[in-house]
């Protein structure tokens, strides 16, 4: 062997286990390196390996969003307490009982007289992906987009108007029929705020069809700049038959949707009972001016 090839075996060497000595390790300048330096695996040549690190606590504590909240039980459930008020729902599962639910819905799929809205975003029209009809002495607007009055009634609507203002104890004179056709139609993100409704409105929904989720989110404090990542998240499945009534402050402290979704289902009609209050002179239709108006 050459002594070139020698000393590349022995300066390449630094791989192999140091062999143990029983006594102090001579001064040698190889066995110097060694210990000062070790290699890395980037390329990048020897590292220093007295350097040490230290963990810092980051300046900010780590934020995660609550857990979200399904309610399913029946009865009574306060959701927050605000400035604005105490918001609640109350959820009355089987209010219809499922052969009488079966034919109400069969007939209000075919008899009402739905069709597709025409609404605006950023001033760009779109067709609802849903459909829609209302009923009602006056007019409703929402989203700049205004549903005419309709007196005439279905009898079953009446019908229905009656049994839930027994059992919630209020007087509706007005309701906004919603037509989901499969998992695909859904509504966005909103509140049931405008002026017309009056200050804390009640808002009555009956579903009947297929099972949909309606999910509500807390409206963000101020310092959030709008941002919904950390507020409180609730879920709730609406069944064939489930009556739903929001009150006190829910429609100024969240927001409602229900969800497109992704795998099949069926037709499902909600039905939103509600009072509707004629807007002061000067007013524009469909903004979120509040007004106190009396509850019924």
């Amino acid at each position: 062997m050459s002594d070139k090839r020698q000393r590349a075996r022995v300066q390449g060497s630094w791989a192999k286990q140091l062999p143990k000595h029983s006594g102090p390790a001579a001064p040698n300048h190889q066995q110097h390196n060694r210990v000062q330096t070790a290699p890395t695996s980037w390329g990048c040549g020897p590292q220093k390996t007295q350097n040490t690190f230290e963990f810092n606590q980051p300046s900010k504590p780590v934020r995660e969003a609550p857990p979200e909240t399904v309610i399913e039980k029946k009865g009574d459930h306060e959701i927050s307490h605000g400035p604005s008020g105490v918001s609640r729902l109350r959820l009355l599962p089987g209010f219809l009982p499922s052969e009488e639910a079966d034919w109400m819905f069969s007939k209000l799929l075919a008899e009402l007289p739905w069709s597709q809205k025409t609404n605006y975003r950023q001033g760009e029209a779109y067709d609802e992906p849903r459909l829609t009809c209302w009923y009602g002495e006056l007019p409703y607007t929402y989203a700049r987009s205004t549903m005419a009055p309709n007196t005439q009634w279905h009898p079953l609507l009446f019908t229905l108007r009656e049994a839930i203002e027994r059992v919630s104890g209020c007087n509706f004179n007005s309701l906004l029929c919603n037509l989901y056709r499969d998992g695909h139609d859904s509504i966005g993100w909103h509140s049931d705020d405008e002026a017309s409704l009056g200050d804390k409105p009640i808002i009555a929904s009956l579903s009947l069809g297929d099972t949909r989720v309606f999910s509500l989110r807390k409206q963000p404090p101020p310092e959030e700049n709008g941002d919904y990542t950390y507020v409180e998240r609730i879920r709730v499945p609406l069944g064939h038959g489930t009556l739903l009534l929001m009150s006190g402050a829910t429609q100024d402290d969240w927001q409602h949707q229900v969800a497109k979704e992704y795998h099949d289902r069926g037709p499902r009609i909600n039905l939103t009972f509600r009072t509707i209050y004629p807007e002061p002179e000067g007013h524009r239709p469909g903004t979120k001016m509040r007004f106190t108006a009396k509850q019924p």
